[in-house]
């Protein structure tokens, strides 16, 4: 009998990926890769939760149940270096600024040291809900930081 989904071979000499190797990507209308605006210093918010209700049964008080209701998930937090004329940062502004809003996907991947994707998370129907910029001050020279924070419908782990 052969199985339909193979499970791949585990090496015990291989070390676990890290997390310092990564890329995101904006799918521009769901599909096409913004090739552009990839480079980020940091993504958090990779999270889902199951939801629950609390069932309690008649005459039985050792125990109750819980059932499962719907997922949430945390916001998506992308920061890096300031980018002057990305696109990303005009779609940002005129979404914040105007209230217009056109959910996309965002695609973050972790890579090995050779480039080569080992795990993915599909970000779907995304829309941004805060931008901020790193404070301005005289007496450092620091690089400018955009932090930009997405809200997403949905969140699909992607191993590869």
């Amino acid at each position: 009998m052969s199985n339909a989904f193979p499970i791949p071979a585990l090496s015990l000499t291989e070390n676990p990926p890290v997390g310092c190797y990564f890329m995101v990507t904006f799918l521009i209308g769901g599909f096409l890769p913004n090739l552009l605006d990839i480079r980020f210093q940091s993504v958090s918010g990779i999270s889902s939760t199951m939801e629950t209700t609390e069932i309690r049964e008649g005459g039985e008080n050792l125990f109750s149940l819980k059932l499962p209701t719907r997922m949430t998930y945390g916001n998506l937090v992308l920061t890096r270096g300031m980018v002057v004329g990305s696109p990303l940062n005009v779609e940002f502004n005129l979404a914040m600024s105007t209230m217009s809003f056109q959910p996309g996907n965002v695609l973050v991947m972790l890579l090995n040291a050779k480039d080569t994707p080992v795990a993915s998370w599909l970000f779907q129907e995304t829309f941004p809900v805060q931008w901020s910029v790193s404070d301005l001050n005289a007496d450092q020279s620091a690089i400018m930081i955009d932090s930009m924070e997405l809200n997403y419908a949905r969140l699909q782990s992607l191993r590869i």
